[in-house]
């Protein structure tokens, strides 16, 4: 039985999943609508949402309907269209049907650009206010691992990842990722603790599809970043996870996991990867009492290894790390005009790395478990929400950059397959036939089942795990 915390959280998730979904959807729908406007195309219907509806006004001059429907995963713009409907003759001109190929194309790319041009956005602010970030810093290299094999060493500042500058934690992750799935070898410009430069590189042959699975490439690699110590107090907990059920609550300060003394959650969390299955006693201070609470660990599996989890995050409470600041982080601030071109080379990188991604994904070279679904997504925004606004809002950039990527892709459902029509009727000098519209409406529908049902799988699995 879910418990009234865990119930709590879980709303929490859906409204911040809601929200998030609902804004990007509006930002779609609206570049459809706002460019058919111009075009002189007539909208009949602006819906955010499907299904029945909750809310609904006709409104304006040239009136349009406008809605908000039961179902928050969409949203659509009905547009004027012989094939959908009687059109009178007076009407018949502003139908989307009767528009030459160029405009046709424009409203279907529109969605698209207002939701990159909307990261942009996003990314302007957060650079105008300022982004503050861990430098990638090399923690601890396991020995005889991958990392260790290839020359990176504890506390290495990596400086460049397959040639390419690095300056943050975040950007260098994905640049890994990124040179890992090319051939199976991240090579690195690194600068040592004794100031001296030199190259470095990780070579995992075939494994590379296997280490992006998630939570399965640093141990794969066997290297993490440095990070500050932070103290082992819990912010969140999982809803129906180890800790839950055991009656952890948020706020708990673990001194103790069974009789050894706990001095930062890294510790802790290390204690608990290696017990997977096992019974152990966390003392805890509660309200300034200390007890002790009996935990049965979880199980996952990163990689091949099978490892314990207990589903809490840390307060994030900075412990003394005998660095200074300057050392260990950096600031991505700059003037108004400067964050407009490092927003858009922020989206551009994204966006490629995300067109990359399912390209390799396509081919084999990454594992479809690294795909999320509407559950997992709800989870990230629900916890990014709980940390501060600069979280929810690189969250909500993401979102709508894939957003705008998926929709681009040549399924006939979605505003890619739309276009590929457009172009067709272009070159063939007439339009697509029913037959043909009706049969390849039925594929993109197969297809988006498949990749729902694979989305949903992968989010179920990593639940059970």
């Amino acid at each position: 039985m879910m418990s009234p915390s865990g119930f709590v959280d879980y709303l929490f998730y859906a409204a911040a999943f809601v929200v998030a979904i609902g804004v990007l959807v509006t930002v779609h729908e609206f570049g459809h609508f706002w460019v058919a406007r111009k075009l002189g195309i007539r909208v009949l219907r602006f819906s955010i949402g499907f299904g029945p509806p909750l809310w609904r006004r006709t409104l304006g001059k040239d009136p349009v309907e406008y809605m908000v429907a039961a179902l928050p995963l969409g949203g659509y713009v009905k547009l004027l269209d012989e094939r959908e409907g009687t059109v009178t003759a007076e009407e018949a001109p502003r139908a989307f049907n009767r528009q030459p190929v160029w405009k046709r194309v424009a409203v279907l790319l529109a969605g698209v650009v207002f939701n990159l041009l909307f990261a942009i956005f996003i990314y302007w602010i957060l650079f105008t206010a300022g982004v503050p970030s861990l430098k990638p810093v090399v923690g601890e290299v396991t020995p005889g691992s991958f990392a260790a094999q290839g020359g990176l060493r504890y506390e290495d500042l990596i400086l460049s990842v397959g040639g390419e500058p690095v300056t943050t934690l975040d950007d260098t992750v994905l640049m890994l990722v990124r040179d890992m799935v090319d051939d199976g070898a991240i090579r690195l410009q690194v600068r040592g603790v004794d100031g001296a430069e030199r190259a470095a590189t990780i070579d995992v042959g075939d494994r590379s599809r296997q280490l992006t699975e998630p939570d399965a490439l640093f141990p794969g690699l066997g290297f993490d970043f440095w990070r500050p110590r932070v103290a082992a107090d819990i912010r969140d907990i999982v809803a129906d996870s180890a800790a839950a059920k055991a009656g952890l609550l948020k706020g708990d300060e673990i001194l103790k996991y069974n009789d050894i003394a706990i001095t930062d959650f890294g510790q802790l969390a290390s204690l608990i990867e290696a017990a997977p299955n096992q019974l152990a006693t966390l003392q805890v201070k509660r309200a300034g009492a200390t007890l002790d609470v009996p935990v049965t660990i979880g199980e996952t599996v990163v990689g091949e290894r099978h490892v314990g989890r207990i589903g809490i995050s840390p307060s994030n409470r900075i412990l003394d790390t005998g660095r200074t600041i300057a050392e260990v982080q950096t600031l991505q601030k700059y003037g108004p005009l400067e964050s407009l071109g490092a927003a858009s080379a922020k989206t551009w990188q994204t966006s490629i790395f995300t067109l990359r991604m399912l390209g390799r994904m396509f081919i084999g070279d990454v594992s479809l478990k690294a795909m999320s679904g509407p559950i997992s997504i709800a989870e990230l925004t629900g916890y990014a929400a709980r940390q501060e606004w600069r979280s929810y809002l690189t969250v909500l950039a993401v979102i709508s950059i894939s957003l705008a990527i998926i929709n681009l892709l040549p399924i006939p459902i979605l505003d890619g397959g739309q276009i590929v029509f457009q172009l067709a009727e272009l070159v063939k000098g007439a339009p697509v036939s029913e037959r043909a519209l009706m049969l390849s409406q039925q594929i993109g529908m197969a297809m988006m089942l498949l990749f729902m049902t694979l989305v949903f799988y992968n989010d179920i699995a990593r639940h059970l795990n």
